[in-house]
């Protein structure tokens, strides 16, 4: 697929970087020369220098016979008119947009094809509070990413001494927990002075301390499917009540604001250092919120505001170092879980596997937006895990047993990478572009399949891949074709 990004920042370097591991034609459009450089370096892509909403440049980048483009420059007008441009002048089938503002949407008719012509929108700061949100929901998890409209999905949970699971073979789990409807797809295990190693699954695998578990399941029993990780079985699980948040940023406002509304179980403090910004939090927040004035690694606010208390401490600034250090603090103090958000990949490398319990990238909570207008298929969701090695894919089987190569066929009859795990399958979705719809007031289906399960036409099929360059031979195979036979 040829593909133009616009803009090499955080967001345009892990897109570019994401996508030229899958051999595309990438061209990277940026006023910066020298990020321009870097990347070409890096990467095996083009650079062209110049503003993505000159036709000259757009038309040097090679907009003319263009697949997809990719428009997250810094600027929100940037992106709207570059994808106007992209439309008008030159036909460019699929066009998304970062957009920062709450107050765009896709289906505004200044979005449509007589307005800014933009295809889909993402924006990162939505994109980062529905994952944080997600972590609030289910504490023992380390992630948490929907699929089907979000009635399954995929969650990694360290696996814990004396937690049910913990010690089972993956076979005996599924014996002794007939009702339990799960599927463990990867285990990550630690070894000394050594990454994290995967772990290949199959019944005889054992779940051992320690390891990084990742399990799809139904959303309906996913908590009791963590508890069995993560918890003995005479531990309750703690919801998260206390939050306390460094950093006023517009990911902290909309956070604080989405669980003030919700109800009033949150008790939630904001610490900022800027006494302006707080000003401007304290005018925009309910007055339950509080808002603090103060340094984000002040270990004597830190005790005044009993951290030890803390569910959970997240650290949200837009400075690495201070995310890492407030982290630390937190967790030296006694916060139960702390997250930092890190830009920096070669940061959260370094923070994998140390206090910090989950150490996120902006750019690689929403790459799997941008991902799922990439793949080949009727690709419905993309999620890239494991600091973009590893990938969970929602595709959906079309076509009959005449013309494609997975319906009316068996699990265990498809020809796929023995790496490449079936986690679930869910059936009776509407077909239609909203799947959070329900058809007919039938509620859909979430099966776990075995060998000797057959996948139906329409049937919405989530594979967990360990390596992305397995990606290409999954779609391959869900290719429908009218001369298969």
């Amino acid at each position: 697929m040829k593909i133009i990004i616009l803009g090499a920042g955080r967001v345009g370097y892990s897109v570019a970087e994401s996508l030229v591991s899958e051999r595309n034609d990438i061209t990277v459009i940026d006023t910066d020369a020298g990020r321009l450089a870097e990347l070409q370096d890096r990467f095996d892509l083009r650079g062209v220098v110049g503003n993505g909403i000159d036709q000259q440049v757009l038309a040097e980048a090679g907009a003319a016979d263009t697949d997809l483009l990719i428009a997250c420059a810094a600027q929100d007008e940037t992106n709207l008119v570059c994808c106007k441009i992209a439309h008008m002048v030159f036909g460019i089938p699929t066009r998304v947009a970062r957009v920062r503002s709450s107050g765009f949407d896709v289906n505004q008719p200044l979005m449509g094809t007589d307005g800014f012509a933009v295809d889909a929108i993402i924006c990162p700061e939505a994109s980062l509070t529905r994952y944080i949100r997600k972590l609030i929901e289910y504490p023992d998890s380390l992630q948490v990413r929907e699929f089907a409209g979000g009635r399954a999905c995929l969650s990694s949970v360290r696996a814990r001494a004396r937690a049910p699971a913990v010690g089972m073979r993956i076979g005996d789990l599924r014996m002794h927990n007939p009702d339990l409807g799960l599927r463990v797809v990867a285990i990550y295990r630690r070894f000394a002075d050594e990454p994290d190693r995967f772990v290949r699954c199959d019944g005889a695998t054992r779940i051992e301390p320690g390891d990084e578990v990742f399990v799809l399941a139904a959303r309906e029993h996913l908590q009791e499917v963590l508890n069995a990780f993560h918890r003995p079985s005479d531990q309750p699980a703690r919801a998260v009540r206390r939050i306390l948040i460094a950093g006023g940023g517009q990911v902290s406002l909309q956070l604080a604001q989405e669980l003030a509304a919700e109800s009033d179980q949150f008790i939630i403090k904001i610490i900022e250092d800027d006494p302006r910004r707080c000003e401007q939090l304290a005018a925009a927040l309910p007055s339950e919120v509080l808002v603090l004035q103060g340094s984000h690694t002040d270990e004597d606010l830190f005790f005044e505001e009993n951290v030890e208390e803390t569910d959970l401490f997240l650290a949200l600034t837009e400075d690495d170092e201070n995310n890492i250090m407030a982290s630390l603090l937190a967790k030296r103090m006694g916060a139960s879980r702390v997250l930092a958000l890190i830009n920096r990949r070669s940061y959260a490398d370094l923070m994998h596997g140390t206090q910090i319990d989950i150490a996120l990238s902006p750019a690689q909570a929403m790459l799997g937006e941008f991902l799922a207008h990439v793949r080949k298929g009727d690709v419905q969701a993309v999620h890239s895990l494991r600091r973009g090695v590893a990938e969970a894919l929602e595709i959906v089987a079309r076509g009959d047993r005449k013309n494609s190569k997975v319906v009316g066929r068996k699990v265990g009859d498809l020809k796929l990478p023995p790496e490449v795990h079936i986690g679930l399958i869910i059936r009776g979705l509407p077909d239609t572009e909203d799947i959070r719809a329900q058809a007919d007031g039938v509620e859909p289906e979430v099966i776990i399949p075995r060998s000797h399960s057959v996948i139906e036409s329409n049937d919405h099929v989530v594979f967990f891949l360990p390596n992305k360059r397995l990606v290409q031979e999954v779609e391959r195979l869900f290719r429908v074709s009218a001369t298969f036979f």
